[in-house]
């Protein structure tokens, strides 16, 4: 468990991926909170200092990336994790370049997320992949 209980913010607007993510995260010791949209995340941070964002690519009213660019402006400090169940090589490139950690494709698995979530907060050298 970490010393200090990082804070992350997950963002999709399918539910079931928002209170999943929510619970196994917070089994593993951090402080989860969730966000519907894009637009919903951007308020919710106005307010809350998360140390990492998980979001959805495909979202609709704000998609991911738009959403991405948004939080680079705004809050260029937070790592974000991209994921996604349709993306492909131009969403990558487009979400590395707009300064995403790492690109997962949905349904993540949670070893995975473990790693990269690690790799965030403990700054190991591994580089990025498409996963």
């Amino acid at each position: 468990m970490l010393e200090q209980t990082q804070h992350i913010l997950i963002v999709d607007d399918e539910e079931n991926t928002r209170i999943g993510l929510s619970k196994l995260l917070t089994q593993e010791g951090f402080s989860v909170d969730s966000a519907a949209s894009g637009k919903d995340a951007l308020v919710f941070l106005q307010d809350h200092r998360v140390n990492l964002v998980i979001s959805d690519i495909n979202m609709p009213d704000m998609t991911g990336l738009v959403f991405l660019k948004e939080l680079s402006r705004h809050y260029p400090s937070i790592n974000v994790i991209m994921m996604t169940a349709y993306g492909g090589v131009e969403s990558y490139l487009e979400a590395m370049n707009l300064g995403a950690f790492e690109y997962l494709h949905k349904p993540v698995r949670l070893n995975e997320l473990r790693s990269v979530i690690h790799k965030v907060f403990h700054g190991d050298s591994a580089t990025s992949n498409v996963s």
